[in-house]
């Protein structure tokens, strides 16, 4: 499968400062890509990189098959770009805004405008400086759909809104999900679990893990074991199990890299035959927060 977006060995310096550190990063074509991770990972700067915002200090990343520091002028007629900061016009009317705008993007669909301002309730007729945060993230969204780019990126779209915003954001994306790449960083990992195909782990500039959402969730589990009795010395864990905390004859941990025989072997390896055993299917959230934990006890 080709990829979207593809970076190899991708290094961002601010001074002395490490913001992207040896980035190997492949956005399959077609996917829901969520890139996440700690406020200060390097999510913002890795888009930055990809929009040719900040040249890479060293590596390379390509764009639709095109070097990041080409990514210019008639390259955006295939890219849709969205950021939270984003500066708009706040003279204009939302319908002058988009009427500005169709003349430079030849593939401009009012079909697609259209349908999508009258899912957002949009208010046309008002300036975009009096509308709310929620309101000019719909705005925004609409006119970064409303060509068919092939790639939409997303800075932290679902920041600070309310849930109901987000879910409108949310649908209108999954409407466009078939024709294009869609890449979104973002913290709101209860949004993430319902749109993502694919999600990768940024932590101080590094990748953690990049896989399908569904390899993710199938290898991680909650375990709870019960035994007749306390294990007898401190056994030597697996580099797999995270958080293990142990109480009485219970032991808890994650397990990061399950597959139920494998498991069930090394637990009886480790701590001989257990009474009762559960594996207990993990949320997005609750994986994450376990990788967190690990990542800040190990550094």
């Amino acid at each position: 499968m080709n990829a979207a977006i593809c970076t190899r060995d991708l290094v961002k310096k601010f001074n002395r400062v490490t913001a992207l550190d040896n980035l190997n990063l492949d956005v399959p074509e077609g996917s829901i890509y969520a890139l996440v991770g700690p406020n200060g990972a390097g999510k913002t700067t890795a888009i930055k990189v990809f929009m040719n915002i900040f040249p890479p200090t060293s590596g390379n990343a390509m764009v639709l098959g095109m070097d990041s520091r080409r990514v210019a002028g008639r390259a955006f007629r295939s890219i849709g770009y969205v950021s939270e900061s984003q500066e708009l016009p706040g003279w204009l009317r939302i319908d002058e805004f988009l009427t500005y705008l169709r003349p430079f993007y030849p593939t401009w669909d009012r079909t697609v405008e259209e349908r999508l301002a009258k899912h957002y309730r949009l208010p046309l007729e008002r300036k975009i400086s009096k509308l709310s945060r929620g309101v000019r993230m719909k705005a925004v969204l609409v006119s970064a759909l409303a060509y068919h780019p092939r790639l939409i990126v997303l800075d932290e779209p679902f920041g600070g809104l309310d849930p109901l915003v987000r879910e409108e954001l949310i649908e209108g994306l999954q409407q466009q999900a078939s024709e294009a790449t869609i890449f979104v960083a973002s913290h709101d990992l209860a949004e993430i679990e319902d749109l993502a195909s694919h999600v990768a782990y940024l932590e101080q500039g590094r990748l953690r893990f990049s896989e399908s959402l569904e390899a993710l969730v199938a290898r991680f589990r909650e375990v709870e074991l019960t035994f007749d009795a306390p294990p007898a010395s401190q056994p030597e864990w697996q580099e797999s199990w995270m958080e293990v905390e142990t109480s009485g004859a219970r032991v808890r941990f994650v397990e990061s890299r399950f597959e139920e025989e494998r498991t069930r072997s090394e637990i009886a390896k480790v701590l001989g035959g257990a009474r009762e055993i559960t594996f207990t299917p993990m949320p997005l959230r609750s994986i994450f927060l376990a990788m967190a934990r690990a990542g800040r006890g190990s550094a």
